[in-house]
């Protein structure tokens, strides 16, 4: 395409968003609005799933060995577990690390306690393996192997947590996707409707231009242009007001409500907006693009 005709397509599309001044800003209201709550919604499910990665790295195995067992057995086993790629961390607690643990949990004076049994430790054969792993949802899986490794007497892990977690987890996945769903869908169904009214208006100067030799390509471009450029403005503005907006909240939830900061820590605007900025803005123009390519697709008979 020549640049003139570059030119003239921008013109355009500009030209059309001021014939339909009132349905162009009601897109880009919508645009707004929407791409606001998705990118509220993007915020919460991040900083949800952070609070998530947290609780899941509290989520621990433990592995306790057969009686009697030898460190170079201890070490194989330790091997067998490193070798499988959903583990996150292995430590090692030895039987004395595990009766001073248990006697600082359970009692006033643990270093009295120590001391009355002596060299007699009762944890003796407490010696264990603590894991946590990358993705809780695989614990069923990784239980049942590590038990039939031959020296491991018993493996203890929060089932019934894990599995809840991965629930909720999964639940908020396919509730966040319905809605961003939703959210598209309202957004192309606005601009389709703008971009219509924008063809209706031009049906003349299109049989016009069609008469005359214009190619459906030339024809089509404006209204393209005019779904984009509308895409654009409504994205770029909610990256405006998310990005002053993120901190604000969250220095006021956090002065608010200060046990939520001992609880976890919310993501950082830099990293938050280095992927939602760009994600923003490449889902109002895809949704103005989308919108525009529809409605000419459908309505223009070149």
């Amino acid at each position: 395409m020549r640049i003139s005709s570059i030119g003239y397509t921008f013109r355009q599309g500009i030209k059309n968003i001021r014939r339909n001044l009132l349905f162009s800003l009601a897109s880009i209201g919508t645009i707004v609005a929407c791409l606001f709550l998705f990118g509220v919604l993007y915020g919460v499910i991040v900083n949800f799933r952070s609070a998530i990665k947290n609780i899941e790295g509290n989520i621990s195995i433990s592995v306790f060995f057969d009686a009697g067992i030898t460190d170079e057995q201890i070490d194989m086993i330790r091997e067998q577990i490193r070798t499988r790629d959903e583990v996150a961390t292995l430590d090692y607690i030895s039987a004395e690390e595990a009766w001073k643990q248990f006697s600082e949990a359970n009692y006033d004076d643990p270093e009295a306690a120590r001391e009355t049994f002596g060299e007699d430790n009762p944890l003796a054969n407490s010696a264990s393996f603590t894991i946590t792993l990358k993705d809780v949802t695989y614990q069923a899986d990784f239980v049942q192997f590590v038990s039939s490794i031959k020296g491991v007497r018993k493996v203890k892990s929060s089932e019934y947590t894990a599995n809840n977690v991965a629930a909720l987890n999964k639940f908020v996945g396919y509730a966040s996707l319905g809605i961003i769903v939703i959210l598209f869908l309202v957004s192309i169904f606005l601009i389709s409707n703008t971009i219509t009214i924008g063809i209706t208006v031009r049906k003349e100067e299109i049989r016009i231009m069609k008469l005359i030799g214009a190619t459906n390509a030339f024809v089509r471009a404006p209204f393209i242009v005019e779904g984009i450029l509308i895409g654009l403005v409504g994205s770029a503005i909610p990256v405006v007001l998310l990005y002053y907006m993120y901190d604000a909240v969250i220095n006021y939830v956090v002065g608010r409500f200060s046990v939520l900061k001992s609880i976890f820590e919310f993501v950082p605007a830099g990293d938050l907006f280095k992927v939602l900025v760009p994600m923003l803005l490449g889902i109002g123009v895809g949704i103005g693009f989308l919108g525009s390519w529809l409605t000419t697709r459908k309505h223009l008979k070149v």
